[in-house]
Order: C-alpha cells, then structure tokens, then sequence
C-alpha cells in the first residue's frame, strides 16, 4: 500500500496500513459535555455494579478528559503532545503496533537494558538489534550507528538505565535525535528520572520534543508516583507521532477507579508529599550503598540515580541465597550481558534495607520469619489513614498526622513501647483535629491488636511512671475485652495544637481497639507534663504487655 503524500516528516515512517487506517472515535470523543449527555450507544447497563460503585457502568474515554489535564500540569506539556496509556509498557507496544512493520523493519536496543524493549519487539516480529553500552554503561553512539539501516524505526535509550542506574548523557541522546532525523524515533524511557531531578543528576528531555520530531519520552506513576499498581503512564512527543499511537490505543484503554485515584495522587498536597518520599528515598540509598560497600560479600556499588542500585557481588547466588533465608527477594542480573554475579536491588523501607544488612552480615538467623506486624489502612469520608506497627522492631518511627504535639505523643507511645510505627494522616484539619485524633487512635488500636495475633508468649499486663512533678499509673491487660478508665483533670486546654479534652478519646479508641482493659490515673501540675507523662507511661505498660516470654497462652482459658 502506498504511502498519502500528506503525510510528511516523522509521521511518515509508520506502518502504511496504519497511516491509511481512520482513527477510532468513540460517542465519547464526539461531545464537549459527557455530563449533559445520554449515551445509548455501547450497550452499557443503566445500574452500577454495587452500591456506591465510582460509574464502573461507563467505559472511559480512550483518553480521559481528567486524566490528560493532570498529566500536563504535572509534564508542563500540551494535550497534543501526550498520549496516556497502561502504564509506560502500552505506550512501547503503541509504538511497535504504529511504526514498524513485521519482518521488516528493526529496532535498536543497548544492553544491558530493560528487557521489556526486546520483549515486546518478539511479540511484534521486529527484529531487535543490539548496541552494547559502553564499559561505564554510557552509550555507544558508534555501535547504534553501525546497527542501524534503512529500516530501522525505533531506539530504545533508558535514562536513569534499568538495571544499571545511571542516567545517559543528554548530549549523546540528543545527537540520535539528529542522527536519525526523518528516519526513526529516539525512544528516551524516563521511568526513573524524578529520582535524578530530585538529586541534581539530570533534567527531563521534555522540552527538546519542541525541537526534535522524532523524540519520543516515555513517562509513568509507577515510581515516582508509588502507583505501580495502577498501570497508569503514557508517551510525550510531536503531535503526528502520538496521533498514529492513537490510532492502535485501544477504544477504552483507561478504567475508571485509575481516573480517580490518579485524581488524589495528583493534588498539590500529595505531590509534595511524593517530593519528600522520593528525598528520603534518595537519603536512604545513600545511606545503604555505604552500608553494603563495608560488606565482605560486595565487590563493588555501583552509583545510582534511581531508586534502585546495581551491586557487583563476589558471588551472586550466593548474595540472593543469604536475602532469601530472611524472607528478600533480590533481581540476579547475571543473565544480562557484562553483569556478571550483578544484582539490582530496590530501595525499601528503613527496617526492610536494615533487614537486608542484618542478613548479609550474618546477624539474622537463616528462615528468620517477619516479626509481629501489622498494617491497616483506615478511609472515610474525613480522613485517610496508613498505619503499621512493627512489636518486634525498637524503631525507626515515622508519624505524620499534621498535628505537631499529636506526632511527638504518638512517637513517645512506639518509643516507651518497644516498637516501631510509621503512620500518615490526610484528614480535614481545615475543620479541626477532632476526625483525626480520633480516627488515628483507631487505627493503632487495631494495628496492634493484628501485630499481637493470638497473643501466645506475651506479658500481658503492666505499669506507671513519673515525669517531674506528674505521676502516671497505668495499668493495661491485652485481654481482650475492651474497658477504660480515665477521667484526667487537665489544667490547660490545649498542650501545643492537641486539645487536651481529646486525651481521654484518644485512649479510648486505643483500648476500644486493642480490645484491652487500660486504668489510667495522672496527677499534676504542668499540663504538658501530666499529657507526656500518660503517652509514655501507656508505651511502657504496652511494652510490657506486648513483651516476649516464651510460648504460653497467658490465660487459664487457652485463649485471649
């Protein structure tokens, strides 16, 4: 089939059959309003799936309307430029599917690299060529020049590299983008560079889509955005080349619940928040590659832009035999060219990368199992909740509910406790703390009646504990039947931003969802004293009761 001559530049070098093709238009794309509208044209049902359901009924637009704004606030890029899709892996499969041509045409790749590029060049029958990084996995701009011919569509170059972690010279991307001009697009996989932004190691290739038509920028949530899960990225690049991608998107490619949700990441408060995650994950890396580099198992850490690092170990089976005894799964990438006895390794959390020393350094013992944990995520309509406590972990502690002196208290109870817990708090505090106070009370409460599981082996009782002029006497049994007694006569009303009248509710909520009976009795002068003195004398008794003694059931009935 020959090519229209209307199509020119870039947009040219797609598969004719899909240049010749009409682009899919659904009802959808066809009104300005969708809300105003009525449509009775996909054969969707007229009730929701269950009650409350998000319009599961409807199918989306190919690309929500929503969704398109959101990623160009957050890309600075034009609608014209973008194209959304499952996750950056579509957006790859989109650009097989528009421009290269089965038995024909080539791509190229730079191993070690990731390996969904030549996976999905199989699946398209697309012969995958190969230019080989360079010994410090730079790219090889001679070795591309040498696999290419005329039939050559696509080059991948992945910036921060999968598995290898560095990010690519800008000026060797952009002199492909010369090189191949009219010819083939420079596929840049920018999957990991917030963590580069982040860090001062690199800028977005966004902008030089205005300059170069044949620059392609493949973003996605999955990272930077802590969304994986929700499949949700897509591609940045000229305006005909995201149209002919366009054309072989699915119809609906997009479910409704990752419009919503992607709504909620995008909020100018969560995007601060992420800045602050992918900082300390940035810290924690560092902190880690120091770490492992003291190990006697490590060659050599490599430097890393990403939230990931390549580590040369002096045996790599080896390595991930130690880590899985403790229950860590490790990537061996010694199956990838020049990586030998190489394994890439995620940036968790602060206790799962100490986990991964402790076992490294022999300090875990083999089939160690996880300690008493247990995670709750609490949602209403006032306040959304992640929680997890850690019985068998004295720390690290990370709280966040907004409320400054509610923070510190909270620490106090995981610190006198014994324990480690990290919880964040969205909740309405532009109406006042009440929701919460309380919402968070509950959600501990029942994180650590999970942690306890069946309370075999615990102390179960416990404890007071004095603080200046203030005396606490706190005594708690992990019993399961809830009761509380505490009727504080504070002499202030408010220690800090906690109101005080919320300290008997907070211990409430505890017991209530501990299921434990808790007596509380303060005296004192300073209020701020008496409101400390009963948080960590709370901590200490649940220390106690929560403390290790064997392998009893601490009750004459069998069971707590």
């Amino acid at each position: 089939m020959k090519k229209p001559t209307s199509i020119s530049g870039i947009a040219g070098r797609a598969r004719a059959d899909i240049i010749a093709m009409a682009e899919y238009a659904s009802a959808r794309s066809l009104v300005a309003d969708d809300a105003q509208t009525i449509f009775l044209d996909a054969n969707e049902c007229s009730y929701e799936a269950f009650i409350g359901a998000g319009n599961l009924a409807r199918y989306s637009a190919q690309q929500p309307k929503e969704l398109v704004r959101h990623f160009c606030e957050w890309l600075d890029v034009s609608s014209r430029n973008l194209i959304i899709t499952r996750g950056a892996d579509e957006a790859i499969e989109c650009l097989f599917r528009a421009f290269c041509e089965p038995a024909i045409d080539n791509v190229i790749i730079c191993p070690p690299t990731f390996a969904m590029y030549a996976q999905s060049a199989i699946l398209q029958g697309i012969e995958c060529r190969e230019a080989p990084l360079t010994d410090d996995f730079g790219l090889d701009l001679a070795a591309i020049d040498t696999a290419a011919d005329k039939n050559t569509k696509l080059v991948f170059v992945c910036s921060p590299n999968n598995p290898t972690a560095n990010v690519m010279d800008e000026t060797a991307i952009i002199s492909l983008c010369e090189r191949f001009e009219g010819q083939a697009l420079v596929v840049v996989d920018e999957t990991y560079i917030d963590y580069a932004i982040e860090s001062g190691a690199a800028r977005s290739l966004i902008p030089a889509v205005e300059d170069y038509d044949n620059l392609v920028i493949l973003r996605t949530l999955s990272k930077s955005h802590a969304a994986a899960g929700l499949r949700c990225g897509g591609a940045i690049g000229s305006q005909p080349v995201t149209q002919m991608m366009r054309k072989v998107l699915a119809p609906y490619p997009i479910p409704q619940p990752v419009i919503a949700n992607v709504g909620s990441i995008m909020t100018p408060s969560n995007q601060k928040r992420l800045a602050e995650k992918r900082r300390q994950t940035i810290a924690r890396r560092n902190w880690f590659c120091d770490e492992l580099a003291k190990s006697d198992k490590v060659e050599r850490v490599l430097p890393s832009d990403a939230n990931f690092v390549l580590v040369k170990a002096r045996d790599a089976a080896k390595f991930c035999g130690l880590a899985q005894q403790a229950g860590i799964i490790l990537r061996n990438q010694s199956h990838q060219p020049r990586l030998e006895n190489m394994i890439r390794i995620s940036i968790g959390s602060d206790a799962e990368m100490q986990r991964l020393l402790d076992a490294l350094n022999g300090n875990a013992a083999p089939g160690e199992k996880p300690g008493r944990t247990h995670k709750i995520i609490r949602k209403t309509s006032e306040t959304a909740i992640s929680v997890t406590v850690d019985l068998d972990r004295a720390g690290p502690n990370n709280i966040q509910t907004g409320i400054g002196f509610y923070d510190h208290m909270l620490d106090q109870i995981a610190k006198h406790g014994g324990f480690a817990m990290t919880l964040e708090c969205d909740g309405d505090l532009h109406i006042d703390p009440h929701h919460t106070i309380e919402d968070c009370a509950i959600a501990i409460g029942q994180a650590i009646r999970g942690a306890l599981g069946d309370k075999r082996g615990i102390g179960r009782y416990g404890f007071c504990l004095p603080m200046d002029e203030a005396l606490v006497t706190v005594a708690l049994d992990l019993s399961g039947r809830f009761y509380l007694d505490f009727e504080p006569q504070f002499p202030a009303s408010h220690v800090g931003d906690l109101p005080t009248d919320m300290v008997r509710h907070i211990f409430y909520s505890l017991a209530e969802n501990m299921q434990a009976n808790l007596h509380i009795a303060v005296t004192g002068e300073n209020c701020h004293h008496m409101v400390e003195a009963c948080f960590k004398g709370f901590g200490r008794a649940l220390r106690q009761a929560t403390r290790m003694e064997g392998s009893e059931m601490p009750s004459t009935k069998g069971s707590l």
